[in-house]
């Protein structure tokens, strides 16, 4: 097979499709969250610890000097992204324990007994035709029919 043909088939396996749908799906799930933080959660937290805007929280370790930009721990930022990480680690948690509570009700779920051999069927059918025929002992009364009241002379 050529290189393009090995290519071809890879590509639209449905496993890389998947995979493509779901990196899309996350990129896009990462940016909702990120807004979720930034423009929801992060300016009441902020507001409750006395109005601190997250994104300016920052250590100068060298202050700006002439055309040399200062250098900062912009710890702000990194508790944003911390924040980020809970959230979408907290989602993903959702998610899998949902198709884990399906796949246990699906596995608990008792399946139909296999349907018997036919040698078990015809062992059946023996044995309730036996049942069924079965003579009369002398004084007692077969299966099903009421005790002989017939006695001999």
């Amino acid at each position: 097979m050529s290189f393009m043909g090995e290519f071809k088939a890879f590509a639209v396996r449905g496993n890389v499709i998947d995979l493509a749908v779901g990196v899309v799906v996350g990129a896009a799930f990462g940016k909702i969250v990120t807004s979720l933080v930034n423009d929801l959660i992060t300016p009441p937290l902020g507001l409750l610890i006395g109005g601190v805007d997250f994104a300016n929280l920052k250590l100068t370790l060298r202050q700006a000097v002439g055309d040399n930009p200062a250098v900062t721990l912009n710890y702000g930022s990194f508790i944003q992204t911390l924040i980020n990480f809970v959230i979408i680690a907290l989602a993903i948690f959702v998610v899998v324990r949902m198709l884990n509570k399906l796949k246990r009700k699906e596995a608990e779920a008792p399946s139909a007994p296999p349907a018997p051999s036919p040698e078990e069927v015809l062992l059946t059918e023996i044995r309730d035709a036996l049942r069924d025929n079965k003579r009369a002992i002398p004084g007692q009364a077969a299966p099903g029919q009421a005790p002989s009241t017939h006695e001999s002379a």
